[in-house]
Parts: C-alpha cells; structure tokens; sequence
C-alpha cells in the first residue's frame, strides 16, 4: 500500500469516529430531553457556557438539530414525516417541502418494505435499529443506519429516527479490504523473501561446508549448479591440472577433456542432470604435465528438505593403470577367446582325422587279415610246427588283433566327442549297476570279487544313460581286473551328496597305484599293470564324459592295498 493511500485511510478512520461520537451524544440528548431527565441545556458558545431551560431551549435545540451531519425524523403512526432535518433531504436529492409531509416508505426500496416494517414496529414498541438503502431522486440506493426512539411531541406520540449515512463507512471497510489486500500481499512477498534468503543462504552454507570436506579428501573433486554450472573445484585438480585463473572453471575443465571423449561425457551429464539421478562416466583428463589419464566421474545432486537440487557434488578418481590392466585382460581374453576357437577347429579337425584314419585303416588291416589266413593256409601243416614258423605266425595274429582294438578305441573316442550333449534323463542308479555287473560276470568269476552296493543316497542321476553306463562299465571293469590273488577280493560301489554333486565311488582291495604317476592315469593309452590286458583307453573316456557334463573323476589308491574312484556328477 502506498503511504498516500495510508494517510487517506487514518483520516476516514477518524472523521468515522467523530461521526460515531457525535450521533451517540444527539441521541444521549434527545433521550433525556423525552424522559425529563433534564429541565436545562448547557451550550458552550464564544462567550462561554451558556444555560437555557427547556422552555426557552427550543430554538437553540432546533438550529442544533438542523447543523448536525446526521438526518433528522419525526414519523406519525402511519409513518407520515413530520418533520425531516436539512441534512436527510439532500441526502435524499429533495427540497424540505417535498420529503415533510410525504410517507417515509415512498423512500424504500420495494425489496426491504418487510423489513422495514419489522423495524417500525419494534421502534413504536420502544425502541428498534438496523441498516437499509434508501432511494434517492435519480433511483439511486445509498445505505444508511436507522435508529429509532417513541416520544411525546405536543401530547402526541411520535416516532424520532436518526438516520446515519453508511457510504464512508463502506468507503472505509473498502479501503481496509484494500489495505488487508496489501497487506496480505506484502505478507506473502515478505514470506517468499524470507524462504528466499533462507534457501539461498542454506545453499550458501551447503557449498561451503561440501567444500571444507571436499578439500580433505585426495580425489579431485568439484560441485556444479541445479542446471550444471561447475562452481567450485578443489585443491586436488590444481595439483592435477595445474593453476590458470584466466579461464573460467567450467570451460578450463572441458578442455582439458580428451576430444574423442568430450562428446559422451556431456551427453551423460545433460542425461543425469534431466533424470536427476546418479552420474557415472569414464574419460581420459590432460594433467599439468600434458598426458592424458583415465578418469572415473562420479557425481550425486545434494537435495534441501523439500526434494529439491541444490547442487552437485562429484569426484573424479584416477583409474588409469587399472584401464590399462583391464585393456590387457581384454586383449588377453580375446587372444584366448582365438585360442580356444583355434583349438576347437584343432579338436574338430582331429576328431575327423582320427575318424578317417580309423575308417580307412580298417580295410588295410583286414586285408592284411585276409592274406595271413591265406598264406597259412598254403603252408604245409608240418611247417607250421616248427619253431621257426609258428611263433612268427602267433606274432602276426597277435599284432593284427592289436591293430584292430587300436583302431575300435579310436572310433569309441570319436563317437565320444561326438555325443558331447546328449540329453540327460533321471536314471535309476541301482538298474544300471545290476545291467553293467551281468555283462562282466566272466570277470566275476575269474577274480571271485564280492560286489557291495549301497546307493541308498541317491538312487537316482540325472545324466546320460548311455555316458552313466560308460562310467559304471569302466570304473566296475578296473577293479575287476585288477584284483590281487593274496587276497579275497571286494568291490564297493556306493553313492552320497555333496554341495552341488551327487558322487559316485568304485572301491576295491585290488593291485593298487603308485600316486607318483597319478596326473598320466587318465591319458590316453596310459597303462600301469602292463601283465594283466588292456587298452589304457577306458579311464580316458570317463574323464572326458564326466568332465563334459561339468564334473570330474578322482582318485585316490595305496600300491597293494586297493584304490577307491570318485565320479563327480553336477546336480
């Protein structure tokens, strides 16, 4: 509010209250000159006081009634004015003659007759106040205040109403709405600018105790605006990228960005910025000394107790030598990614030679087979007794039948590699033991080994079954052969969980192994009992099955005590 306005309003406040003060004391006078509680006036004039009774108080109390600036009425019962002040009638546009005489209700309004009416009865009763508009000569409503009293005038009774004009009043009430409006508003832009000075200087006391701190820690670090402008960096990048003040600080730290890596950091900045969320990034920074570093950028916005961004808090920490450690790692996993495909093809190429090999082999030897037979079968019988001849003969044989199980291990290794995934199913362990000990009974016979079985712990296996046949054949096989005649021999094959494995175990009392040698028993045509027939072929295979289902076969022995397999199986 202006100071005008202000001054206006004090000067309205107090003419209000002189009016208020002075139709109090008119109608204080007119009740005790109607009651008798006073037979003489005291008026004060230039000559001071002056007293006048009653009886000769009549023209004073006239020309008092007349200069006062409230309306004046005399009403009959029938609400005919008697007499009405200079004051009402220019209040009301009409001359003197015009409103005494005439009916008071001609001045109100058709809207307010009842009410009206309800006032004049209560102020013949005694005595009645209330607010109501009045219709002035050019149909204009003004609000005025009635108050009303009965008296005796001239042995007769008659109504005195004082009517108090109400358009400064409402001029008042509108400006002290202007002035609570202002109020209001000056409250509110005071408000704001306490909010104001409060947020800035919590922003102000945010940023420097995030410096204090950011100064004691050894990455480089630095804050930025809610909109991304750097404004502080810290001891730590001056040591780093060196001093130059000439430069502000935000374009000072964007040059000395790699150019390869300048385009995606702001790109990742302008996106955390926008999401509000977390900002990471790696790029390569130019220290004083002119080499560029890796650096890892971390940033987090700082948020007052309304939610809102007041700054950015960021580090950059140096990763340069674990960049270069993770580049070799990469190089080095793709040279042993090529590695392992060059092998792979190796493997395969392999698999198929040995396929061939074998393939075509078979039909040399058999020929070579064909012509042994053929050419004992054109020597004299006695030649064959000879012990020149036929020991070279048996040799021969000998030799042949070795070629040809050469030549069978070689294709059960290929179709090894070949059935590398084949489906697993659940396989009752017990059944399969039972199908495997039926095909080796020979061997039971010739060792007269007892075979225990106790796979109570895992009566089922989810694998291969023609892989779980292969190992159980193998592992069951070995310790058939291998059995010592000093004593009675015992096969256990037993089966329990452990961790992510179901393990099956093969134990005997057999031969045993020297563990020297332990890392060769799993190669291929690798043998240790060279008195007793094998192919050296057998372990190999269960190595190679187990290990490419994910698990793995171990092996623990004591030379003529007896050796115990384990095949890991991957639950």
């Amino acid at each position: 509010m202006s100071e005008k306005s202000a001054e206006l309003y004090a000067d309205l406040v107090r003419k209000n209250e002189e009016l208020r003060r002075q139709l109090e004391e008119a109608e204080e006078l007119i009740s005790a000159i109607r009651t008798g509680a006073v037979d003489a006036l005291a008026v004060q004039g230039a000559d001071g006081p002056q007293i006048f009774t009653l009886q000769s108080a009549d023209q004073g109390y006239r020309t008092l009634i007349e200069q006062m600036n409230e309306g004046a009425l005399l009403l009959s019962d029938d609400a005919t004015v008697l007499y009405c002040n200079a004051c009402l009638a220019s209040w009301l546009q009409y001359a003197l003659e015009e409103v005494i005489g005439s009916s008071f209700e001609a001045f109100i309004p058709a809207a307010f007759h009842a009410y009206w009416a309800s006032l004049l009865e209560e102020g013949w009763a005694g005595k009645s106040r209330g607010e109501l508009p009045l219709q002035t000569r050019n149909a204009l409503l003004q609000p005025f205040s009635l108050s009303m009293n009965r008296l005796q005038f001239n042995d007769a009774p008659v109504l005195a109403v004082i009517v108090t004009d109400l358009s400064a009043q409402q001029k008042i009430s509108h400006i002290q709405a202007l002035v609570a409006e202002q109020n209001e508003v000056i409250d509110r832009k005071n408000e704001e600018l306490e909010l104001e000075s409060a947020a800035r200087l919590a922003v102000e006391q945010a940023a420097a105790e995030a410096q204090r701190m950011l100064e004691g820690i050894p990455q480089i670090a630095w804050t930025a605006s809610p909109t991304g402008e750097n404004t502080y960096l810290n001891r730590r990048w001056v040591d780093y990228a060196g001093l130059n003040e000439a430069v502000p600080l935000a374009a000072w730290l964007q040059q000395c960005i790699h150019p390869d890596d300048i385009s995606a950091a702001e790109t990742t900045w302008r996106k955390s910025l926008s999401s509000e969320e977390a900002l990471e990034v790696e790029c390569r920074i130019r220290n004083k000394h002119g080499q560029y570093r890796w650096m890892l950028g971390r940033a987090l916005p700082s948020r007052n107790s309304e939610n809102k961004i007041i700054q950015w808090i960021g580090t950059y920490t140096d990763i340069h030598e674990h960049k270069l450690a993770q580049e070799r790692i990469d190089q080095a996993q793709q040279q042993l990614q090529e590695n392992n495909e060059q092998l792979t093809r190796a493997n395969i190429d392999l698999d198929n030679f040995i396929y061939t090999a074998s393939h075509d082999l078979k039909a040399p030897i058999n020929n070579i087979e064909g012509l042994l037979h053929a050419l004992l079968s054109e020597l004299p019988e006695h030649s064959l007794e000879t012990d020149q001849v036929q020991p070279i003969v048996d040799m021969m044989q000998d030799s042949v039948e070795r070629f040809k199980r050469t030549i069978e291990h070689l294709t059960e290794v290929t179709k090894l590699q070949k059935e590398n995934d084949q489906p697993a199913t659940l396989i009752t362990l017990a059944s399969v033991i039972e199908d495997v000990s039926l095909d080796l009974v020979p061997l039971f016979q010739a060792s007269g080994a007892v075979l225990e079985v106790n796979v109570q712990g895992c009566p089922t296996i989810s694998f291969s079954e023609k892989n779980l046949r292969s190992v159980v054949y193998n592992l069951l096989s070995n310790a058939l052969k291998y059995y010592s005649t000093e004593r009675q021999s015992w096969v256990r094959i037993s089966c329990h969980q452990a961790d992510e494995y179901v393990v099956l175990t093969v134990q005997d009392n057999g031969l045993g192994l020297n563990m020297s040698n332990s890392q060769k028993l799993f190669t291929m045509f690798q043998r240790f009992h060279d008195h007793i027939e094998g192919s050296g072929i057998g372990l190999y295979m269960v190595k190679k099955i187990m290990e490419n289902a994910g698990g793995r076969i171990e092996v623990q022995s004591e030379l003529g005590v007896g050796s115990t397999f384990s095949a890991y199986f991957k639950r």
